[in-house]
């Protein structure tokens, strides 16, 4: 673990001091009985180490007590074993809720008023899915971290869904588009959403409707995730695979082709895989938000 002159280190932006280090040791040695991830909790309460919703930082303080155990400086207990939740691992169930219904077809100006509504309630959070699940190209898969659900309203009934959730944690493209630096990226990361399932029902066929949607998610989805989250993204992000879509709705609600990404999937440990490119495409929320992302002024919200 490359370490600053002063014994500092950074992790996932943040700089850890020597005596923040030392503290680190200190808590580990007063705690043996406590699992890997009450240690990270109790750690991140110590730092006051927040993330953007003012949740603890657990991961992150993971994988700092990991590094610190391979160089011998902490010794961390074993491993508990973990549970996969059965969310994660069964699919969901398609009822009659979600067959398809009579053709929409008609101009834009034609299907009366178009709106996006954030899923809150369960019930409607299931059915979201059942439809992501059965029309979407790529289905369902349960998102991880912060996210927000909309289904696309009219008044003649339901047109669609779309999934906001985290950012690609490294893009080579869109993060020389920034300009930020790996620090400023682990930092502020939070503060890039993306569009990571957008649907319009099979049998709606409407033109316009879907950069309608998209310039209408564009002017509310700062106020509904700082809302939700307590925080307002300034960035956000979509891949559209070319093999699929051309992307004209994005380019039509005026979001910006930054090029493609490689084809090289998220690398961990062990394992590597490949994806067909995809195109990246950008929407910013402010006008400063390559300032932003590159500063220490986004704020998150910070718990009592």
């Amino acid at each position: 673990m490359l370490r600053n002159k002063n014994g500092s280190v950074f992790q996932s932006g943040r700089e850890i001091t020597s005596q923040q280090l030392e503290e680190i040791k200190e808590t580990v040695g007063l705690f043996p009985s406590l699992s890997r991830q009450e240690l990270a909790a109790t750690i991140c309460e110590n730092l006051e180490w927040l993330t953007a919703s003012g949740s603890y930082k657990i991961d992150a303080c993971l994988k700092l007590l990991e590094k610190l155990e391979k160089e011998g400086i902490i010794q961390l207990p074993e491993k508990r074993e973990e549970y996969i939740r059965e969310r994660f691992s069964k699919p969901v169930p398609l009822t009659g809720r979600t067959e398809p219904q009579p053709s929409i077809v008609c101009k834009l100006r034609e299907l009366g008023i178009a709106r996006v509504e954030v899923v809150r309630d369960k019930e409607k959070a299931e059915t979201w899915k059942e439809y992501v699940s059965r029309y979407h190209y790529l289905s369902y898969k349960p998102p991880f971290g912060y996210y927000l659900r909309y289904f696309i309203e009219s008044e003649r009934g339901l047109l669609g869904c779309l999934l906001f959730a985290g950012a690609a944690k490294a893009l080579t493209v869109r993060d020389k588009w920034i300009g930020w630096t790996e620090n400023q990226r682990l930092r502020n990361l939070a503060w890039v959403i993306n569009n990571t399932r957008f649907l319009i029902f099979p049998w709606v066929r409407v033109k316009n409707l879907a950069s309608h949607v998209l310039g209408q998610v564009v002017r509310r989805i700062k106020e509904d995730w700082l809302d939700c989250w307590g925080y307002g993204p300034v960035l956000l992000e979509t891949f559209v695979d070319p093999q699929h879509y051309e992307g004209s709705c994005y380019k039509g609600a005026n979001w910006e082709h930054l090029g493609m990404t490689t084809g090289d999937g998220l690398v961990r440990k062990g394992k590597r895989y490949t994806t067909t490119p995809k195109m990246i495409l950008v929407k910013p929320l402010v006008k400063d938000f390559r300032f932003l992302l590159c500063s220490e002024r986004l704020k998150g919200r910070v718990e009592e």
